[in-house]
């Protein structure tokens, strides 16, 4: 599908076959100081999107602007949409759903953006992939690249989840653990490819990031009968999963196959909430030594905080912040009434979504249709819980040690 690169701060338009990444006008300006400028959305016509309405079923490869080759080699998507009855016994809120992306190949969410990097890659015949990542966008960048035989190169802060960086090495991939933040990786990421070419995958900085990521709603879209949610709860960290979704229903919108925009929540940890605070004093500068438990949605300088926060207005929305202990409460409350075994980082959404219940009644009404979006395997960070839970001592092998056991 032939698209153009419009900037989200400028609204300059860009019509070209090359790789770009940032408006070159507007990224100029960024220092540091306040969230990134200069960040690109992917347009297409509205005619070409129009003519989808005509397809009896459709797939995020008919909205994606560069051909995925064998998608059975790194198969994205698909992912279960369960409802948790327990749970939505207890809320009053019979039509709440998660999306289980944890059940995508690295086990997160992130393989969708790296899909479409894939895509982007081969069209431009590049074999080099460079990014920095906490471990997720690393993991499943370092998957793809295994099953399409790219080279990765994964810049990640030295204190990020072994369980993440370990995946990556067994990828294949070159780590690089850098003394410093995500941001910092971040920038060494740039610097490597500035310097030794391929495409860098870095959220939002590559605008097709954003574009792989909203894949999640056209499934929805087909899931829910060929309809949109009333609301999505999303943890959020540097707001590119966030646009993401939005992205998703906002062509679904332009093709005609919706009638409105879903309420696309923003659900942040006390300890890391740039975008959130961006929200609601319109001060978008970046958050001094953010700390959460989540560490996945753990950032100070949001790559994508503008772009998120214009997408809570227009999608009409609100942001919602918990604590690192309603997040692991959360984090709990699935695995043991729902069977859903999430990271911390996932388990922020279902924290602002169990702290919005009477909001969601009283906003929407107790038949709204919610999805919960649940972005990473429990798998992820097994040091999570450490000290919170313990495997119980061994006991004899015998019958009266069972009967012992249990009180008889």
């Amino acid at each position: 599908m032939k698209f153009s690169y419009v900037c989200n701060d400028c609204g300059r338009e860009y019509r070209t076959d090359d790789i770009m990444y940032q408006c070159p006008h507007c990224s100029k300006e960024n220092d540091g100081t306040h969230f990134p400028k200069g960040n690109l959305r992917v347009i297409y016509d509205k005619q070409d999107l129009e003519r989808l309405k005509e397809k009896e079923h459709v797939t995020c490869y008919d909205f994606f602007p560069y051909e995925i080759p064998n998608h059975d080699a790194y198969p994205v998507g698909n992912t279960p949409l369960a409802r948790p009855v327990r749970l939505n016994r207890e809320s009053g809120l019979k039509n709440t759903y998660c999306k289980l992306d944890s059940a995508l190949p690295s086990g997160s969410f992130k393989d969708r953006a790296s899909q479409l990097i894939v895509g982007q890659a081969l069209a431009h015949g590049q074999t080099r992939i460079a990014l920095a990542s906490t471990g997720n966008a690393g993991a499943a960048m370092s998957c793809a690249g295994a099953a399409y035989g790219l080279e990765i190169v994964l810049f990640v802060p030295k204190t990020a989840p072994i369980n993440k960086l370990m995946q990556s090495v067994l990828y294949n991939a070159t780590v690089v653990p850098v003394d410093g933040t995500y941001d910092d990786a971040f920038e060494r990421s740039i610097e490597y490819t500035e310097a030794f070419g391929g495409i860098n995958r870095n959220t939002a900085y590559n605008p097709m990031t954003i574009e792989g990521k909203k894949s999640v709603s056209i499934e929805l879209f087909e899931q829910l009968g060929r309809k949109a949610p009333d609301a999505v709860y999303v943890a959020v960290g540097d707001g590119c999963i966030y646009a993401g979704v939005c992205k998703g229903f906002y062509d679904l919108l332009q093709a005609g196959l919706i009638s409105k925009m879903p309420k696309v929540i923003c659900a942040q940890s006390t300890g890391s909430n740039a975008i959130s605070q961006a929200f609601l004093t319109s001060r978008k500068v970046p958050m001094e030594n953010p700390t959460t438990r989540a560490d996945s949605i753990s950032v100070g300088l949001p790559a994508n905080g503008s772009m998120a926060v214009d997408y809570i207005r227009e999608t009409e929305a609100w942001a919602t912040e918990v604590t690192d202990q309603e997040i692991l409460d959360a984090q709990l409350q699935l695995t043991s009434k729902a069977g859903i075994f999430v990271e911390p980082a996932a388990a922020c959404a279902w924290a602002a979504y169990a702290k919005d219940l009477d909001k969601i009644k009283k906003e929407l009404g107790e038949d709204a249709c919610v999805v919960v979006l649940l972005t990473g395997t429990g798998f992820k960070d097994m040091a999570a819980f450490d000290g919170r839970v313990s495997i119980p001592p061994a006991i004899e092998n015998s019958k009266a040690a069972v009967l012992r056991r249990f009180g008889r």
